[in-house]
């Protein structure tokens, strides 16, 4: 199968695994853009745990899901935004002030909104959670 956004593919694969009532899940290809994403979701309480398995190819990623995600996605193409502009894009895909949140690649990482605001920097939108 050709994988053309393999972050839109593993964020459709944990919607859809949460939304039938899973309680894990298989992502793969992993990569180090993805792991960081999975990492904030798994900070704020979105999944339970997520590891690594090396398989010799790609890699993949074991994700252990807790029920606590709504809808999960991908915004492409990647805009660009700055601080100013966030709230913009939080009143654009998330359904409500302080619920759920974006994820933003910046110079400081990949980073939810919140902490972008608070580093006071900008960066590209990757994808949305709550």
């Amino acid at each position: 199968m050709a994988r053309l956004n393999p972050i839109a593919d593993a964020m459709s694969t944990i919607k859809n695994a949460s939304d039938v009532g899973k309680t894990n899940c298989i992502v793969e290809p992993a990569s180090r853009l993805l792991g960081a994403m999975l990492g904030i979701m798994k900070e704020k309480g979105y999944i339970a745990e997520f590891e690594l398995i090396d398989d010799g190819r790609g890699g993949q990623f074991n994700v252990k899901l807790n029920g606590n995600i709504n809808k999960c996605g991908v915004i492409s193409p990647r805009f660009s935004v700055k601080v100013a502009e966030l709230e913009e894009w939080e009143t654009q895909y998330l359904p409500a002030k302080n619920f759920g949140l974006l994820l933003i690649s910046t110079s400081k990482g990949v980073v939810s909104h919140e902490q972008a605001r608070q580093a006071g920097v900008g960066g590209e939108l990757l994808g949305y959670v709550y």
